[in-house]
C-alpha cells in the first residue's frame, strides 16, 4: 500500500538516496533538511509515516518528536540517529518514537520497517499504560502489575517487557532484543536475553495461570493476550 511518508535528514546524499528508494518502493516522499521544516510539515500535512533523523539544524530530532506528540500528531516515527547507546535509543521511544535504525544501515532494513509500521494498528502515544490481557505496565512509574498484584522488576527486566508490551502479537528476534534494551557492543554469543527473559518470565507468568510471554522456536520471543 503507497504510504505518504515525510523524511527529515539534514545530509543532502543520504536524504535523496532514501528518498529515491522509497518512492521506487512507490511511496509518495516529501524531504526536509531542517528541524523546523520537519514540525511544521507534520503539524499542517498528512502524512503516514514519518523518518526523523535526530541531528538537524534549526531543531533537533528529539524535540521535533516530542512537539509533535504533545500537539496530538500520532503518526509512526522511525528515528534515524548515530547514537548506538542503550540510553539515547530508550530516551526516543519514551519521547514516542515507534521505531529506530543507528546509522549506517541498509535500506532494506529502513523498507521492512516502513512496511511493518504500516501494518500496525493505530495507537495512542498519549498513553501512559500498557495492558496484555491482566498484565499492565505503568511507563510513568515503571511499575508492574498483574491481576492486581505487583510485580518488582529490574531495570533490564522492565524495558525488556516494555519492548514486548509495546508490540503485543509480534515476533521479536534476539536480536531486536538485544539492540532495543542492551548496548551493540554485547557479544552476539551472549545468553544475556536468554538469562534475562528466564527471570522475567518466572516473576510475570509463573505465578499466574495463564502464561503470556511466548517462545517462538527458531524465531524468539512474544507476548500475546490469550483471551
Amino acid at each position: 500500500m503507497p504510504l505518504k511518508i515525510l523524511l527529515a535528514e539534514d545530509d543532502k546524499q543520504t536524504a535523496e538516496f532514501i528518498r529515491k528508494g522509497l518512492m521506487q518502493a512507490g511511496h509518495s516522499v516529501e524531504a526536509v533538511h531542517d528541524g523546523r521544516d520537519a514540525l511544521s510539515f507534520c503539524l499542517y500535512n498528512p502524512c503516514d509515516i514519518v523518518i526523523l533523523d535526530r541531528m538537524m539544524p534549526g531543531m533537533d530530532g528529539m524535540s521535533v518528536l516530542k512537539a509533535l506528540r504533545a500537539a496530538g500528531r500520532k503518526m509512526p516515527v522511525i528515528f534515524l540517529t548515530a547514537r548506538a547507546s542503550v540510553e539515547d535509543r530508550v530516551e526516543g521511544l519514551h519521547a514516542g518514537a515507534d521505531d529506530y535504525l543507528v546509522k549506517p544501515f541498509q535500506f532494506s532494513e529502513l523498507d521492512a520497517r516502513v512496511v511493518a509500521l504500516s501494518r500496525r494498528p493505530a495507537t495512542s502515544h498519549d498513553e501512559t499504560k500498557l495492558t496484555v490481557h491482566d498484565l499492565e505496565l505503568d511507563l510513568i512509574t515503571h511499575s508492574a502489575h498483574r491481576a492486581g498484584q505487583k510485580i518488582t522488576l529490574q531495570a533490564k527486566e522492565y524495558a525488556l517487557l516494555e519492548v514486548l508490551m509495546r508490540a503485543p502479537g509480534r515476533i521479536m528476534t534476539r536480536t531486536m532484543l538485544l539492540e532495543k534494551v542492551w548496548d551493540f557492543s554485547f557479544d552476539p554469543q551472549t545468553t544475556v536475553v536468554e538469562t534475562h527473559m528466564s527471570r522475567l518470565r518466572a516473576k510475570v507468568d509463573k505465578p499466574f495461570d495463564i502464561a503470556l510471554i511466548q517462545t517462538v522456536r527458531n524465531a524468539g520471543y512474544m507476548i500475546s493476550d490469550p483471551s
